[in-house]
């Protein structure tokens, strides 16, 4: 049986963050990453201070060579089950490796429910895009659509016109309010009203978004608020507290209710972008750590006072 002090279970921003602050703390770690990263369809990352423009997959392959140097191990593969023993907890991966870990980081991530609508899969991360601090000033000054009939659509095309004059929100079907048609008037952003049939592409390029009686607008690119789905099967598992809104709860540092496990990144914090996730599982990191001293004074006292 392979033993650590620390098990990260996902191997992206958060949790390759926490493993270099663990390994540099002359912890035992072991990263167990899946290698199905949330920002995979993403040529680059943005906002991310000196690694700006950075493919995502090339910030990856830098932090398993750092934990790695360290003395960190990495594990590929799917964990399927994590449970409690009397050490700490056992983890079984999918081909029925297991390794047994003190406390456990879940950096699961989450994942992106499109609406249904023929293209947008296929141009995910592309020129279909979520987020415009990530993306937004790439396409700047382009022919922008937002797609509508998500929560808090009209909020994000009002956001989407910060970076480009030329916006149109495609209502998809929904009904908009007073207050929301006066606002997009207002910002001079333009409503085209009926459901979205597909995105039309040309020479693997967004050409326009068609709508179900043909018409086609021109766009350049198109963004949308997807459904945010935690990948948090494990910690459920675990019996980690849910808010009412689905999410594990957490405090500050990550901690959730059950002792001994942490979670940080996507997989608890939906709005956490790449630097964002890595933050968090560095704080993670230090409080486990300081967990982990606590434990080990402990343990230690007894045998000292006998040696006294």
């Amino acid at each position: 049986m392979n033993e650590y002090d620390v098990a990260v279970i996902g191997g992206g921003a958060a949790g390759l963050s926490a493993a270099l602050v663990l390994t540099r703390a002359r912890r035992r770690v072991l990263v167990v990453d899946a290698g199905e990263p949330r920002n995979a369809p993403a040529t680059a990352m943005h906002g991310f201070l000196s690694r700006d423009g950075l493919p995502p997959a090339d910030l990856i392959a830098r932090g398993r060579k750092e934990v790695a140097m360290y003395g960190g191990q990495l594990a590929d593969g799917f964990v399927d089950e994590v449970r409690a023993v009397a050490s700490g907890f056992e983890l079984v991966l999918a081909d029925h490796r297991a390794y047994r870990a003190r406390r456990v980081l879940v950096t699961t991530g989450l994942r992106d429910v499109l609406p249904d609508v023929p293209g947008l899969r296929e141009r995910w991360g592309i020129d279909l895009l979520h987020c415009p601090y990530c993306h937004g000033y790439e396409v700047r000054d382009q022919a922008l659509g937002v797609l509508g009939g998500t929560p808090d659509s009209v909020a994000h095309a009002l956001l989407i016109r910060q970076w480009s004059d030329d916006v149109v929100y495609f209502d998809h079907g929904s009904t908009l309010t007073d207050l929301e048609r006066a606002q997009l008037e207002a910002r001079s952003i333009c409503v085209a009203s009926g459901t979205v049939r597909r995105l039309v592409v040309e020479e693997d390029r967004l050409a326009g978004v068609e709508l179900g009686d043909g018409n086609v607008v021109p766009r350049d690119a198109v963004f949308v608020r997807p459904r945010l789905v935690p990948q948090h099967s494990l910690l459920v598992a675990l019996g980690c507290a849910v808010d009412d809104t689905g999410w594990t709860v957490t405090d500050r540092t990550g901690r959730t209710r059950v002792p001994g496990v942490w979670a940080a990144g996507n997989a608890t914090n939906p709005r956490a972008q790449v630097i964002t996730a890595a933050g968090e599982g560095s704080a993670a990191a230090i409080a486990i750590n300081a967990d982990l001293v606590d434990e080990d004074v402990r343990n230690a006292v007894p045998r000292a006072e006998l040696t006294a």
